[in-house]
């Protein structure tokens, strides 16, 4: 797992410096480091498990969501919302799958509801034809940090919970960006937090494996 995790810090830092730079090529960075989560959640196991599984197909997804958002176009931009969309649900799944306390759920839950009617009360005047799925977006990744916290209080690990934070708080600078004010800066905090959410999440298989061996 060293070398795939290795080679997705490099495309990851190769990608962030593209960016800064203004170079071109971008989408073939940003490609290689996501296939690079692919890689991590394949060698750390991500097939030996039912919950390697519903994982490495969310990052599957995620994948897919990452190469239709290069597009600026609005009907691609949505067919991105929708393969996160489905990503979101396969992490709460795997989540799921683990095992959940519900008494940590209901917390995950209490915690996650104020800043999703925040956040939601920010975009509502930007959103206009967007509002439905975007709303259906925010309460899907909602349910997932409450399903990670869930499933921490069961006994997994803290990886899960911080991989599903990130994913939430990069997200909040993807809604910013196409929504509120587009800036340079929604993509330098936002992709670094994604990233790491994703290698966290594939990383976690291990340890998900191990526990359950």
């Amino acid at each position: 797992m060293i070398y795939s995790t290795t080679f997705t810090t490099v495309a990851l830092a190769l990608f962030m410096g593209n960016n800064a730079l203004g170079l071109g090529g971008g989408g073939y960075l940003k490609m290689a480091t996501s296939t690079g989560f692919l890689a991590i959640a394949l060698a750390a196991g991500g097939l030996d498990s039912l919950y390697g599984r519903m994982v490495l197909a969310a990052l599957f997804f995620s994948w897919w969501g990452d190469l239709f958002l290069i597009s600026g176009k609005e009907k691609v931009f949505l067919m991105g919302l929708i393969a996160f969309f489905i990503g979101h649900t396969g992490f709460a799944g795997a989540f799921l799958a683990h095992g959940v306390d519900w008494k940590w759920f209901g917390v995950g839950t209490a915690l996650s509801i104020p800043p999703l009617i925040v956040v939601i009360g920010w975009l509502n005047p930007h959103l206009g034809d967007m509002r439905l799925p975007v709303y259906a977006y925010m309460v899907i990744i909602t349910f997932m940090v409450a399903c990670s916290i869930g499933a921490w209080g069961h006994g997994a690990t803290t990886l899960i919970v911080a991989g599903a934070v990130l994913f939430y708080l990069s997200d909040i600078f993807v809604a910013r960006d196409r929504f509120v004010t587009p800036s340079p800066w929604n993509r330098h905090l936002g992709l670094p937090l994604y990233y790491v959410a994703q290698m966290l999440l594939a990383t976690s298989i291990t340890h998900v494996n191990e526990s359950q061996a």
